[in-house]
């Protein structure tokens, strides 16, 4: 069945398929309507789940931490200033293991105050255990929130889903959306390993000491390197099952490519257009998208642009006193490389500001016509 859908409502749609049985919600613009929607799902008996109204973002991930411990599929969805209030609850989700499945609406982080796009929010949330997977459409948003609750469950991890604000968020798209039926063949009921019961007790979260706590820190990095392993897997599943697939990164004219752009979210699509007309005049440039950005896709990355002599990367958020963060990602997965391409790092469309394609266009040029970048960070789409 096809629908025209906001990326907000892909979401709820995503959830109400993998039947999640515990929603925990907080609004937050632009993410806001996701739990309205899934409000209304669960007031119309559409989607059987308990539904908790939290006080704050950080009760709304505690609250699912603990429906989490005792064997729920749950869901939670925030934006920005927000995501940052649930920091301190984000680490102990990841270290207790709890294969959650979050939805964040990448919103600028204030001051000055912005309810607009940039991904500094979740970007800034990378150390804390989550997986993060980037989307470019609605479409990808629907099937991304279905994947995530089957990588998640598989390595006990959870996920964060993560869509641009208002690009996605509040633009409508022909989404097809797959039947009930087929979507719990691919996804079965979730049965935790392991979970608080009565009839048969286990500690979660107890005091480690320094004889044992680092033990904990490796398991989590070697579920992180499994999760590579187990989201190309079942993306292929998807992919078989409804005709789909999106992998880690995406390639797209790189073959014979001089110049590699690389992006994420919806700055792709728009990349896509820019890069068609750059090729009729003659400009040998193709596109890498980057959808898994934790656990990083290195092995991917490296094949993908082992022949470009530069790669310019569009990022969408800072990382103040050092830069791009995926700049500084695709750097430090090239600097082992006898021969690497130069790579530019390029800051804009922070808070909302339009990633148009003329502006790609110059940065391709700019690429194309420097041997190295001016310094670490070239802003680009500056004003005055």
């Amino acid at each position: 069945m096809k629908k025209v859908l906001t990326g907000n409502q892909a979401v709820a749609h995503g959830v109400l398929l993998s039947r999640a049985e515990v929603i925990s919600a907080y609004p937050i613009t632009p993410q806001t309507t996701i739990v309205e929607n899934l409000a209304e799902l669960c007031a119309d008996g559409i989607l059987e789940a308990k539904f908790l109204r939290v006080e704050s973002e950080h009760s709304a991930l505690a609250s699912i931490i603990g429906a989490s411990m005792v064997g729920a599929r749950t869901f939670t969805a925030t934006s920005s200033q927000g995501l940052a209030l649930m920091h301190e609850m984000l680490h102990w989700a990841a270290g207790s293991r709890l294969p959650i499945v979050m939805a964040n609406v990448n919103r600028a982080l204030g001051a000055p105050w912005n309810i607009w796009n940039d991904q500094t929010d979740s970007l800034s949330q990378r150390d804390t255990g989550w997986i993060q997977l980037y989307c470019e459409n609605n479409q990808e948003v629907l099937d991304t929130v279905i994947q995530a609750y089957m990588i998640a469950e598989e390595v006990y991890i959870p996920v964060m889903v993560v869509l641009d604000a208002f690009f996605l968020s509040h633009t409508s798209e022909p989404v097809e959306i797959p039947e009930g039926g087929e979507v719990d063949k691919f996804l079965p009921k979730y049965h935790a390993r392991y979970k608080c019961d009565v009839n048969d007790p286990h500690s979660f979260n107890l005091m480690v000491s320094p004889e044992y706590y680092q033990e904990f820190r490796y398991k989590i990095q070697y579920a992180m390197e499994e999760a590579k392993k187990v989201a190309k897997r079942v993306d292929d599943l998807f992919a078989k099952s409804f005709g789909r697939g999106y992998g880690p990164i995406e390639g797209h004219l790189c073959d014979d490519a001089e110049v590699i752009l690389v992006t994420t979210g919806t700055v792709t699509s728009t990349s896509r257009g820019t890069i068609a007309r750059m090729r009729e005049r003659g400009v040998k440039v193709g596109l890498l998208k980057i959808k898994m950005f934790r656990p990083f896709p290195r092995e991917e990355v490296k094949e993908a642009l082992r022949g470009a002599q530069k790669v310019a990367v569009i990022d969408r958020n800072i990382s103040f006193g050092c830069g791009g963060i995926f700049g500084h990602e695709i750097k430090a997965t090239l600097c082992d490389e006898e021969k690497r391409p130069q790579v530019f790092d390029f800051v804009t469309g922070l808070g909302g500001r339009d990633v148009t394609p003329s502006l790609i266009t110059e940065i391709i040029e700019y690429t194309c016509q420097n041997e190295r970048p001016e310094g670490e960070i070239i802003w680009a789409g500056m004003r005055g």
